[in-house]
């Protein structure tokens, strides 16, 4: 297994994932000599597909053609993309304003690896959005192909549906016919994550990235939905949100488990004892909850693996010291994503330091 988790590939970010394009010229010549040209090319193809795709969303609506149900969802992103902008100081580069309807069930897939026995994730490096711990692609099988790679050499993975997708203002990003969801928090949660990666961004560091668009989404979205349908509304989301956060609290409870033991050391036999252990405990536990909506069986079977448990990390770190912050500055967008953006002077580990309470 390679000790050095970084690796000189492009890449994409998720959750919500972001593909890169538009790499300049100079840097097309330095990645012809490691190989990737196959995978430029992957990327290129399908982004240039996606750009002659693109029909501004006033020419979607004033089509005839189209159903008055996919109208709706786009005037309800129209919405929450104005509201983005004026009531949570989101940057109006993030997209939005045109749909591309795609022949396929999503926008893409991404590959995420890590060391089976520490929480250490592969990574990948591209231009602009420098370190990345996930590697899109617009073709499920690729992903499968690189996936495989990664299994030979021991890693634990895991392919997930790309469900957002941003260029981080370098293109204007459209919204996909895969993210029409019935429900408008679910539609404004995916329009106010990608929107605040464009508001938002330090290069290499995913764990921040990440972690900070999810709490912007989490405030974002509660306030558009007590806007448009008040307290009663807000509420009956809230309830029913949750039991998925009873399970995700659960992840996060056995992430911190596994984090714990591999810091204790040990042979690799032991390592493997214990997180053999740890996430049979685990299972245990999703068989004795009671759930209403989750399939505790059908997840008690899943092969779980440490990818799995970091990920989850990855998009949900440093809760605690967003809101802190966030309430610091009276609950004010703008003040909030000014006192992120000073953050670009510390490091990424100087970062993670403050999203782990240290």
């Amino acid at each position: 297994m390679q000790s050095d988790s970084t690796h000189l590939l492009p890449n994409g970010k998720n959750r919500r994932l972001g593909f890169f394009s538009g790499i300049p010229v100079l840097f097309f010549l330095f990645f012809s000599g490691q190989g990737c040209i196959p995978y430029l090319y992957h990327l290129g193809k399908e982004q240039a597909k996606i750009l002659l795709q693109r029909k501004a969303i006033s020419d979607v609506l004033a089509d005839p053609e189209i159903p008055e149900t996919t109208k709706t969802k786009l005037k309800e992103v129209e919405k929450i993309r104005e509201f983005g902008i004026q009531e949570l100081a989101l940057s109006p580069e993030g997209g939005f304003k045109s749909f591309v309807q795609l022949d396929r069930p999503a926008i893409g897939w991404h590959v995420s690896a890590c060391h089976p026995l520490r929480f250490e994730s592969y990574t990948w490096w591209f231009p602009i959005a420098g370190t990345v711990p996930y590697k899109g692609y617009f073709q499920l099988e690729k992903a499968k192909e690189e996936e495989q790679f990664l299994k030979d050499q021991g890693f634990d993975t895991r392919i997930r549906i790309t469900a957002g997708y941003s260029t981080l203002g370098w293109f204007e990003d459209p919204l996909f016919s895969s993210q029409l969801y019935e429900d408008p928090g679910d539609l404004a949660s995916i329009v106010i994550h990608e929107m605040a990666h464009a508001t938002v961004y330090f290069p290499g560091d995913s764990i921040f990235n990440e972690s900070y668009a999810s709490f912007v989404e989490d405030e974002g979205s509660d306030a558009y939905i007590l806007k448009i349908g008040g307290p009663k509304l807000l509420s009956e989301r809230k309830k029913s949100e949750e039991e998925t956060k009873l399970y995700k609290n659960l992840i996060f409870e056995t992430a911190n488990i596994l984090k714990a033991a591999y810091s204790e050391g040990g042979t690799e036999d032991q390592l493997r004892e214990k997180k053999k252990k740890i996430i049979g405990d685990f299972r245990k536990k999703l068989l004795q909850t009671k759930w209403t909506r989750i399939n505790s069986k059908k997840l008690a079977e899943k092969d779980w693996n440490n990818e799995d448990f970091i990920g989850t990390l990855r998009y949900n770190s440093g809760t605690s010291y967003f809101r802190k912050r966030f309430l610091e500055v009276g609950k004010d967008f703008s003040k909030f994503h000014e006192e992120m953006r000073k953050l670009r002077e510390k490091t990424a580990e100087e970062r993670k330091v403050l999203l782990e309470g240290k």
